[in-house]
């Protein structure tokens, strides 16, 4: 894949994160015993008629993308286009907000700017939309730890929050520059996650526990189950974070099996399945995405055509294109569209209290 870097890294990054999410959206909130029984046989759409949308996940590195490509130099002008997308995003009512989240766009509306705007939660919001970087900036440090940052604070100030979001660009990353067929030296990597916290016991200890069990292939319940989660993945980021990871490496190049993965874990599926989606698709590259998980994500306005051609211009900025700005939309369908997913999430709520149990 190296060779098409950074074509298939990005749009397979930002595809891989729409199909991971959409997938993984029946399951959230659903322990792993109970989607067992709902959700019989593979992997596949079930949101609404055997098809998949996607929800705040993808919307969140759409915006992220979009402001790459308004401010791509300057983490600060970048913030502030980040900072009013995630605005006007709010009052499109959306469904199933954090409550951190909330919070923080509330915060920005009363006039906070985005450096002062974000609250004191470990969440997993900031994860959920950081791979793209680590993806755009490869080996420019100092401009992803910038951006990163930037992204992050804007919602969530809790140091963990950004070791979090932190860990998931560094991996996409690694991703985007590695080969899909050879994974990369485990030790290597995981010492730069350490790295990033390494007086934070918490995050070396998870970091550790991956070690040991991916030196003794251990499945992906496995290593969720010696972090507490057999009742799914919470939203915390030191839970969702390693587990993705840990998806991702196990399952190195394969973005089926590490999908199938990570949302039989359940709780915060569709989080999980966005980033280990994230990380996969820059790994693999649109092309070692299933077509049949892609061609069954039926949404609009923000349909995965738009998504790739958002990411086909961030390759030609990236490749020194100029007059490349953010992807046009027609963005008053929105709020009827987020009516009929509220209407579909609150169908899937009345169906879980029906059996099997």
């Amino acid at each position: 894949m190296t060779g098409d870097l950074p074509t298939d890294a990005l749009t397979g990054c930002l595809l891989g994160t729409a199909v991971g999410d959409s997938l993984g959206l029946p399951y959230e909130g659903v322990s792993r015993r109970r989607a067992a029984k709902l959700f019989p046989g593979p992997l596949r759409h079930r949101f609404v008629f055997r098809r998949g949308m996607i929800s705040d996940d993808t919307e969140h590195s759409l915006f992220v993308a979009q402001a790459l490509l308004a401010h791509p130099e300057s983490p600060d002008a970048f913030a502030k286009s980040l900072a009013w997308k995630l605005r006007w995003w709010f009052l499109g009512l959306p469904a199933g907000v954090g409550l951190a989240t909330i919070r923080a766009c509330l915060k920005l509306w009363l006039g906070f700017p985005p450096a002062k705007s974000g609250v004191r939660s470990a969440g997993n919001g900031p994860a959920m939309r950081t791979a793209l970087l680590g993806a755009y900036f490869g080996e420019d440090e100092d401009a992803l730890r910038r951006h990163v940052e930037a992204a992050t604070i804007i919602t969530h100030r809790d140091p963990r929050a950004l070791t979090g979001a932190m860990a998931v660009a560094v991996c996409a990353q690694v991703g985007a520059k590695s080969e899909a067929s050879a994974r990369p030296d485990v030790s290597t990597v995981l010492e730069r996650l350490k790295n990033l916290a390494p007086s934070d016991g918490e995050w070396v200890s998870a970091m550790d526990k991956l070690s040991v069990h991916l030196a003794s292939d251990r499945a992906v319940l496995d290593f969720a189950d010696s972090l507490s989660l057999q009742r799914g993945v919470t939203g915390y980021i030191y839970h969702t974070v390693p587990v993705t990871i840990y998806a991702w490496l196990r399952h190195w190049g394969d973005f089926r099996s590490t999908l199938e993965a990570v949302v039989r874990c359940g709780g915060d599926a569709d989080t999980t399945g966005a980033i280990a989606g994230a990380l996969a698709g820059a790994t693999v590259g649109l092309q070692g995405i299933p077509a049949e998980w892609l061609d069954g994500i039926k949404d609009w306005p923000r349909s995965t055509e738009l998504l790739r051609e958002v990411a086909g211009s961030l390759v030609g900025r990236k490749g020194g294109q100029s007059g490349l700005g953010p992807v046009g939309y027609p963005w008053p369908a929105v709020a009827p569209r987020n009516l009929f997913f509220l209407a579909v999430v609150l169908v899937h709520g009345f169906r879980r209290l029906l059996p099997p149990y």
